[in-house]
């Protein structure tokens, strides 16, 4: 899990609209209208400046980030323009526009026009296999989690894990990416399972110069990795690279 999140994987959709209820830190209460998304002024068009220095006609749209707290895939599509919000039991990190309430329940109300889900990873990457005997019910809720957010009413939408159970119990991924694609030199496999989106297009590819993470150098063959691990405690290693996150709202960003 990339984007950082504590959603609970035990609920199950939730499709009648519930307003979110101001929480401490930076969430805030957003106008809710029958069972749509927020409601906050929008900009039809504005202009957008490509890296490339080339210019392109951007549409705004409005985005859920789900299971995120660090704001950082948010913040990227709300630098573009767009309506970016992120969602998670927990408060976000930075401010910005942020609702503290299940995923499932957001995502299942309609006004998205694009949704990146990070699900919890905790019950379903392989780096923990060692436990999946003593955890089935635990798996099988956090499966469930992500089939509901597979099914959310959103024209497009990218889920994001690491290598895990979702490839063997649902389907396998359409890409697998690096951050050292992105200008990151660390060695970490994300998964995505896309839906109406192409693949990233590496913007920046650098030399690796860590693994990352502190399950990552005990699992297969990072175990013979000539890298040094860097090590971080869950909530830091879940966050999102922002090399990745500005390649998803600059490239996925110009698809309204």
């Amino acid at each position: 899990m990339l984007g950082g999140g504590v959603c609970d994987p035990v609920q199950t959709p939730h499709v009648p609209a519930v307003r979110p209820q101001p929480a401490v830190g930076w969430c805030v209460s957003a106008a809710w209208v029958g069972d749509r998304a927020p409601v906050v002024p929008r900009t039809p068009g504005v202009l957008y400046q490509a890296s490339h220095s080339s210019k392109a006609r951007l549409v705004a749209m409005r985005v859920l980030v789900a299971c995120e707290f660090s704001g950082v895939v948010r913040d990227a599509f709300a630098a573009r323009g767009h309506d970016a919000w992120s969602c998670d039991l927990l408060p976000s990190e930075s401010p910005g526009q942020h609702l503290c309430e299940d995923a499932i329940n957001v995502a299942w109300r309609s006004g998205w026009d694009l949704m990146i889900a990070h699900p919890p990873c905790t019950h379903l990457a392989v780096s923990g296999a060692r436990w999946f005997k003593d955890k089935r019910d635990a798996q099988h809720k956090a499966l469930e989690f992500v089939r509901a957010l597979m099914a959310a009413p959103i024209p497009r939408i990218a889920l994001e894990n690491p290598v895990s159970i979702i490839s063997t119990s649902i389907r396998k991924p359409d890409q697998i990416v690096q951050p050292w694609m992105f200008g990151e030199p660390f060695n970490k496999k994300t998964c995505f399972w896309l839906k109406k989106l192409p693949p990233l297009t590496a913007t920046t590819i650098v030399k690796p110069t860590h693994n990352w993470g502190s399950n990552s150098f005990r699992s297969g063959a990072r175990k013979l990795s000539p890298l040094p691990s860097l090590h971080w405690g869950e909530k830091e290693r879940s966050k999102t690279f922002s090399g990745i996150a500005n390649a998803m709202a600059e490239q996925w960003g110009l698809l309204a």
